[in-house]
């Protein structure tokens, strides 16, 4: 399976935060699934790191180190997802969020994501 990874749930993964399922951490560590990372989620980390809104017990270089060694898919930003952005309904204000649902979206992709307000969006996600 393909599955595009939400930032709280990296930074939960990355930290060893019981606030992570089992079910999910089993779905990354599987080496049969595809995890993909948004770089608007490691955009994300690091505007919150720097300005001190999240804490985590990883820095960005660190985070980069594991991605690479893991061989996490990165998912660049494209022109069709800023497309499908621009047409998106406002039911989540989050604009890294509303990035994420239209990359799951537009590549069928299934997000890893405790947010709730993705179901209000045909988006498959998985908690």
């Amino acid at each position: 399976m393909r599955f595009l990874i939400d930032t709280h749930a990296l930074i939960w993964y990355l930290d060893g935060n019981d606030k992570l399922p089992n079910k999910i951490r089993d779905l990354i560590n599987d080496d049969h699934n595809l995890v993909i990372i948004s770089i608007a989620s490691l955009w994300e980390l690091a505007i919150k790191i720097s300005l001190k809104k999240i804490e985590t017990k990883n820095n960005l270089p660190d985070i980069q180190a594991y991605i690479m060694e893991r061989e996490f898919t990165i998912l660049n930003i494209s022109f069709k997802h800023l497309n499908a952005l621009s047409a998106l309904t406002t039911h989540h204000g989050d604009p890294f969020d509303r990035l994420l649902i239209v990359q799951a979206l537009t590549e069928d992709l299934t997000v890893l994501s405790a947010d709730k307000q993705f179901q209000a969006y045909p988006v498959r996600v998985t908690w």
